[in-house]
């Protein structure tokens, strides 16, 4: 029988959905839904509304530390402690080494949305980063309006092109972007000039690693620690984050050669409470 003829056979031109893949269908579809309730005409009215952004680039120059991120779930270990959830946003903003504040602003996906992201941001007094997959601009005005300070801007998401335009419109708006790679060949496909650039260690491209809804996982196996020896390929004069997979115990090796790591799940599962877990990472940055 010809291969594809059975509905559970997969024709040889058809690919398995990786993770990445099913997160940014649904993203377009709620960006599409999004447009129609709010149209990008009324979000740029709303610009006026919004808090002058902060310095995003300038929070992280200077010593070491984290962009502390707030989310209540996530496709590869399933839902956070939602009492570390609670406690963050007044954990983050008490902490002397918090630089900045990330917050998902996936619904389907990580459990919050953008206006959470305007919640969160009149609590903190850093600088806030909307952490999303971006795919066109009105995300950006959006953030704005909401008192976003900067962006994500993935490289495994983006064509050299969009990922241009995307950071324009962020830096007319007053923000900066935060770009995310994984690759050398995504390091190439970076704007000239880029001042923050995280590694991300985190396997997007795999048909594993996706924790069903309501279900949890103490393993992520969906991390890759050696992509981080990237670094010395990055822009000289950018600031490099670290992102995913930092702890505690690998600080100090991470904080030798980035000058930020971007921590969410270490904190948000800690089983000690998020306060404890917090104090580890102050201790690791002083050691």
């Amino acid at each position: 029988m010809p291969l594809g003829e059975n509905s559970w056979e997969l024709p040889e031109t058809r690919t398995l959905k990786t993770i990445l893949d099913t997160i940014l269908e649904d993203v377009r579809r709620e960006v599409a839904e999004a447009k129609k309730t709010t149209p990008l005409g009324e979000i740029q009215a709303r610009l006026a509304d919004a808090p002058p952004a902060r310095d995003f680039v300038a929070a992280l120059s200077s010593d070491f530390g984290l962009i502390a991120e707030i989310k209540e779930r996530s496709p590869s270990v399933g839902p956070m402690r939602i009492e570390n959830v609670h406690a963050a946003v007044d954990a983050y903003a008490a902490s002397p080494i918090v630089r900045a504040v990330s917050v998902l602003t996936n619904q389907t996906h990580f459990g919050m949305d953008i206006h959470r992201l305007g919640e969160i941001r009149k609590q903190v007094p850093q600088p806030v980063l909307r952490k999303d997959f971006f795919v066109e601009e009105y995300q950006v005005y959006e953030a704005r309006a909401f008192g976003a300070d900067a962006i994500l801007l993935m490289a495994n998401v983006l064509d050299a092109a969009t990922m241009r335009h995307l950071h324009q419109v962020a830096l007319e708006l007053g923000m900066e972007a935060l770009f995310e790679i994984h690759t050398t060949e995504e390091i190439a496909s970076l704007p000239a000039g880029v001042r923050v650039v995280g590694i991300n260690s985190r396997k997007f491209k795999t048909q594993s690693g996706f924790v069903a809804a309501g279900q949890s996982s103490a393993t992520d196996f969906s991390l890759d620690l050696g992509v981080f020896d990237l670094v010395n390929l990055l822009p000289p004069s950018a600031i490099r984050v670290a992102e995913s997979g930092i702890s505690p115990h690998n600080l100090s090796a991470v904080a030798s050669n980035f000058q930020a790591a971007l921590v969410g799940t270490s904190l948000l599962r800690d089983e000690r409470g998020i306060h404890a877990c917090l104090r580890d990472f102050e201790m690791a940055c002083r050691s």
